[in-house]
C-alpha cells in the first residue's frame, strides 16, 4: 500500500499548491489554462486510444459500457457523491464535481495504475506508483488551479480503488497480461478524450457512465 499512500499524498499536495496558486490567477489566465489542460488531456487520450490493436473491439466495449453505465446511472451516483463531499467540505466551488470526476477518472485509467498496484501488492515494489505519484502531483497543480478543491478529493478515489487493487493483487495477476493492459489503456483513452472535451466545454459527456467499458475490455481479453 506504500505506493498508493504516496500517490494519494502527492495528489493532495499538488491540489493544495494548485488551489493556492489559482487565487492569484486572473480569469483570463484561468481560461487559457483550462483550454491548455483540455487540449493536453485530449492529446493524452488520443495517444492511449491509438495504442489498441483491435479498434472494433475497443469501440464495442465503449458502446456496451456506455449503455450499461447509462442504465445504472453511474454518472448520477458519482455526481451525488461529489455534491455530498462538496457539502462536507463546505465548499462553494462551482466546479467541484467536474474536478472530482475528471481527476478521478484520469488518475485511475491507464497501465501505470494497474501494473503499479499489482506490483506493489505482490512484490512490494512501488517504483511504478512512485513515478505515477510524481505525474499525478504535477497534474493536480494544474487541475486544481482552475477546477478547485474537487481535484483534491479525487485522492480519495485513488486511495480506495488503487488501494483495493493492491490488496487484491494476488488474485489480479492476470491483469498484468499485455493484452489486458492494452485493452484497458485504449478504452480508457477514449474516456480521457471525453474528459478533455468536457473541460473545453465543447459538449457535456456523462463520462462516469462509460466506466463499465473498462470492465468489458478486461472481460473480452480474458475470455477470448
Amino acid at each position: 500500500m506504500t505506493g498508493t499512500i504516496v500517490n494519494t499524498g502527492a495528489i493532495i499536495a499538488g491540489s493544495v499548491i494548485g488551489i493556492s496558486a489559482g487565487r492569484f490567477l486572473s480569469e483570463r489566465i484561468k481560461t487559457i489554462v483550462v483550454q491548455a489542460l483540455g487540449l493536453s488531456v485530449i492529446f493524452m487520450g488520443l495517444k492511449m486510444s491509438l495504442s489498441g490493436k483491435e479498434p472494433i473491439v475497443i469501440i464495442g466495449c465503449v458502446l456496451l459500457g456506455a449503455i450499461t453505465g447509462e442504465l445504472m446511472r453511474i454518472e448520477q451516483g458519482v455526481e451525488y457523491l461529489g455534491r455530498w463531499l462538496n457539502a462536507r467540505a463546505r465548499s462553494d466551488s462551482s466546479t467541484f464535481v467536474q474536478g472530482f470526476v475528471s481527476a478521478s477518472v484520469l488518475y485511475l485509467t491507464g497501465a501505470m495504475m494497474i501494473v503499479g498496484s499489482i506490483q506493489d501488492g505482490s512484490s512490494g515494489d512501488a517504483s511504478i506508483l512512485y513515478i505515477k505519484s510524481l505525474l499525478d502531483g504535477v497534474a493536480s497543480i494544474a487541475f486544481a488551479s482552475t477546477l478547485g478543491i474537487g481535484v483534491a478529493f479525487s485522492a480519495l478515489s485513488v486511495l480506495i480503488v488503487q488501494g483495493s487493487i493492491t490488496l487484491l493483487s494476488s488474485k489480479l495477476l492476470f491483469m498484468q497480461n499485455p493484452a489486458v493492459i492494452e485493452a484497458v489503456t485504449a478504452s480508457g483513452g477514449l474516456l480521457i478524450i471525453g474528459i478533455g472535451t468536457n473541460i473545453l466545454g465543447l459538449t457535456k459527456i456523462r463520462i462516469g457512465n462509460f466506466i463499465p467499458a473498462l470492465l468489458y475490455a478486461i472481460l473480452w481479453t480474458v475470455f477470448t
